[in-house]
């Protein structure tokens, strides 16, 4: 994992005021981290799975109280609609609470039949985790991986990204004032060197990343050169379905939330709109003037719809992306434009006339840039769905319910969602296939990512 020296700041993005600037932690520092974080897993893990839950949902309660303080940090230094960022704390309580309640039966113990023998299989955790996590979600991705793993027994060593600090240093507090040992959730502001030192570690014992195909493949790289189990939640580009027979008036409500929220910055997105003959020229004069009615704005103003991009490099990599598909034969149906105003703001953009030889089909676009396709008919709306390196989520508009399974079954993602976006719940399995990466997080499934199956068997 090549160093890139991270420099920890909060900018406000309505703004490009610079709010705070914080010192990475020096590898002394790191390596008093990960021993303090070692140490307390050994009594972290023997702790009642009650006396854990009880912390867990001390921590939820603890957001939902200060949920407006919460929310503040992330409309301040990641340019979040401060109505969303009170969603988004609202969502991380409620992942919180589901493990707590849940832990005990995702947890015990197994019986297998076997012929004149006792089997069992017991639950019990690895160790030190070491996650990296991404911006887009300041709090929600944190949760996803606390919760499960905390509840599990784990201990966490957190690399936050380097935009966020003041998001992840109230995380790491959140748990401290619930009563957490010092070293069960911890906060580090490290460059890539160090964070592939950290993962290095015998101690660690396993990697758990979010974020960009590029940053998952070389943190999933450091992870496989020790021998670490890796969980990795990557980039998407979701087609967004709509067949002849769907209700419009539905299908446009959704595009519009799809693809603008959050400011288009979020990998369950809906990215690509692939519409079929009979219905694509209204739906893209609807979704084209439902799309010129969001209003972009400071992201603190409540009458603002859009808020700005996270950074001054997003948005000059947007635009480069976008200058690109334009001189490859893409058609600018609206916007395309950075907003004339401070703050790293763009237009809500809608692209068509994207073809296969253009950079744009393949690519992500983590932005307010929606790509619209035209096909003949169903059998094409998949094949063009699945013609993309990503694998993550989907959506299929149709009045026929059945018509829309066997659709979703013939997508290649980890997730399809009929007549709705993707959108995320404590006990809905989130992850994908392809270049979205592996490993399950949330339900289930996510507190069994970091945990030892062991087969106790008794002659």
């Amino acid at each position: 994992m090549k160093d890139v020296h991270m420099t920890y700041q909060s900018i406000n993005p309505s703004t490009e005021e610079i709010l705070a600037t914080f010192d990475s932690h020096t590898d002394h520092e790191l390596e008093a981290i990960i021993t303090t974080a070692h140490e307390t897993y050994h009594v972290w893990r023997s702790k009642p799975i009650a006396e854990r839950a009880s912390l867990i949902s001390r921590a939820a309660e603890i957001l939902r109280q200060d949920r407006e303080l919460f929310a503040s940090f992330a409309t301040q230094e990641m340019g979040k609609l401060h109505g969303e960022a009170l969603v988004e704390v609202d969502l991380c309580a409620d992942i919180l609470d589901y493990y707590a309640t849940n832990a005990v039966s995702f947890l015990s113990p197994k019986k297998i039949e076997v012929a004149n023998v006792e089997a069992i299989v017991e639950t019990e955790p690895l160790g030190v985790l070491f996650c990296v996590e991404p911006w887009n979600f300041p709090y929600y991705q944190l949760a996803r991986v606390a919760g499960p793993n905390l509840m599990a027994g784990n201990t966490l060593i957190v690399k936050h990204s380097p935009n966020v600090p003041q998001c992840a240093l109230a995380f790491e507090k959140l748990f401290i004032d619930a009563g957490a040992p010092l070293g069960t959730y911890s906060n580090v502001f490290l460059s890539n060197e160090q964070a592939a030192s950290a993962i290095s570690d015998a101690r660690v014992r396993g990697v758990a990343l979010t974020g960009s195909e590029r940053a998952g493949s070389a943190v999933a790289a450091e992870a496989g050169k020790a021998l670490k189990k890796s969980t990795m939640e990557l980039g998407g580009s979701d087609a967004f379905i709509v067949l002849e027979d769907a209700d419009l008036n539905q299908a446009i409500e959704w595009a519009i939330k799809g693809r603008f929220h959050n400011a288009g910055q979020s990998c369950i997105a809906a990215k690509r709109f692939v519409l079929v003959d009979d219905i694509a020229a209204e739906f893209l004069y609807r979704f084209t003037s439902a799309a010129m009615k969001l209003r972009v704005g400071d992201a603190s103003d409540a009458s603002s719809s859009m808020a700005p991009l996270c950074s001054k490099a997003a948005l000059d990599q947007v635009e480069h992306q976008i200058k690109d598909a334009v001189a490859a034969g893409a058609v600018i149906a609206l916007g395309g434009k950075r907003v004339d105003r401070p703050g790293f703001f763009l237009e809500p953009t809608i692209l068509t006339n994207v073809g296969p030889d253009n950079p744009a089909y393949t690519q992500e676009f983590f932005a307010p840039v929606a790509l619209v396709f035209q096909v003949a008919d169903e059998a094409e709306a998949i094949r063009l769905a699945n013609d993309s390196p990503y694998g993550l989520g989907g959506s299929v508009f149709t009045r026929d319910v059945e018509r829309a399974k066997r659709v979703a079954r013939a997508l290649d993602t980890g997730m399809v969602y009929i007549n709705q976006i993707p959108m995320s719940a404590p006990e809905l399995p989130f992850g994908g296939v392809k270049n979205s990466g592996f490993g399950r997080e949330l339900s289930d499934l996510g507190i069994g990512e970091f945990v030892n199956r062991k087969l106790i068997r008794v002659h």
